[in-house]
């Protein structure tokens, strides 16, 4: 292996409601050539391209880029679930890192529908459904309730039961999303929320109400990763990624009846320890993060699953103001997936940008002071889950 691949550029477009935005081409497009901008090169430098979403067809991909160029270069188009953007990060770092390439492009969009997350087939078996047996054994199904919901509302009733978690714990991650978003001008909520009216919203499943579920978003996102040798050759000072591991799921998600393990802890945990082994970097190290809050009860566990506090305490971490600016660490600067948006497959890469301007020190009125080290966490059901540590080079 080669030394670390460095971040060189990153783009991203305000993100929308569904039916507002562009097409996904468009989209796309945009994000790329934001990306090849900001770290100065041509779009003919690129020796490979990773695109990600997740309702489309399967050349989407070339759709987005061939506008920009049709240089012949090997075009990959990525679907994996919500963690899409990351695994199109991921494979773009592989291939610098392995030395196939020096220059690739990380590219995710998705131009989504209004409401909840429905199947797109029902002539075959869904990708979810052994993860769905898992729930028809923990707690009864509700047809008119959202999926998605009734997976993590499941799993913050179970968490609530466990250790006695207030519901204003979870409006709490809420509020915190709006006010962090609202110093965000690519954030599609930015208006403040108060605990008070988040509880007060349509009650959704378990401790879920509809302020605390993301909303269906259109967006996309990019980044430019390079090879040190690259980097230092064009002038490119650009933000070093330390570490980055992606997990699956183990016979725990299946097996052990919980809805916390169905709906990725373990995932998360395990590639959160893989990440802190690899870089030598712990969770006490750590300046900024943004992780993946599809609903509050899964930026709960996951401040735990991260290591970020120990297991079980994550409401004290929460009253005590730990996960935001004059805390322990700053969680989700950008807002999150509650209040930026949930564009599917550029979220991951929405991460990516965010971090990448944090430790440039270039974000503004959400900036974290001194942010340097920094950690992403993308996890999609099905299932995938990537963790990328990332430095200032």
């Amino acid at each position: 292996m080669t030394s670390n691949a460095r971040i060189a550029g990153v783009g991203m477009i305000p993100f929308t409601k569904p039916g507002a935005s562009e097409s996904y081409d468009v989209m796309g497009a945009i994000a790329a050539r934001l990306a090849l901008a900001d770290a100065g090169i041509a779009y003919s430098d690129l020796q490979q391209a990773y695109v990600g979403y997740v309702y489309g067809d399967s050349t989407c991909g070339q759709a987005a880029l061939y506008p920009i160029g049709l240089s012949g270069i090997p075009v990959v188009n990525v679907n994996n679930a919500c963690a899409t953007g990351s695994t199109a990060l991921f494979l773009a770092r592989q291939a610098v890192e392995s030395g196939v390439v020096d220059c690739a492009l990380a590219l995710g969009f998705e131009q989504m529908n209004p409401g909840a997350l429905v199947p797109q087939y029902r002539d075959r078996m869904s990708p979810l459904n052994r993860l769905h047996q898992v729930v028809l054994r923990a707690q009864t199904w509700e047809k008119e309730t959202p999926g998605a919901a009734q997976y993590f509302g499941g799993a913050g009733r179970e968490y609530s039961e466990r250790y006695g978690t207030k519901r204003e714990t979870f409006a709490k991650i809420s509020e915190k999303a709006r006010r962090h978003a609202a110093n965000n001008p690519f954030a599609i909520f930015r208006d403040p929320l108060t605990v008070e009216e988040i509880l007060a919203s349509k009650p959704i499943y378990g401790p879920l109400t509809r302020y605390q579920c993301c909303p269906p978003t259109c967006g996309a996102a990019a980044a430019v990763v390079v090879s040190p040798t690259y980097a230092d050759k064009h002038g490119i000072n650009g933000v070093e990624i330390v570490a980055q591991a992606m997990i699956t799921d183990t016979d725990r998600t299946f097996e052990s009846g919980s809805m916390i393990d169905a709906v990725g802890y373990n995932m998360t945990r395990s590639a959160a320890d893989a990440v802190y082994e690899l870089s030598g970097i712990g969770p006490e190290d750590l300046d900024v993060v943004e992780l993946h809050d599809c609903f509050t009860v899964n930026e709960l566990l996951s401040y735990e699953a991260l290591r970020l506090t120990p297991e079980g305490t994550a409401e004290r971490f929460i009253w005590d103001a730990d996960n935001t600016y004059g805390g322990q660490v700053v969680t989700n600067p950008s807002g999150g997936l509650l209040s930026k948006g949930h564009p599917l497959g550029a979220t991951g890469l929405a991460q990516c940008t965010e971090l990448v301007w944090q430790m440039r020190g270039v974000a503004d009125k959400r900036q974290v002071e001194g942010a340097r080290i920094a950690l992403q966490h993308n996890l999609g059901l099905g299932g995938a889950c990537v963790v990328t540590m990332y430095r200032c080079a």
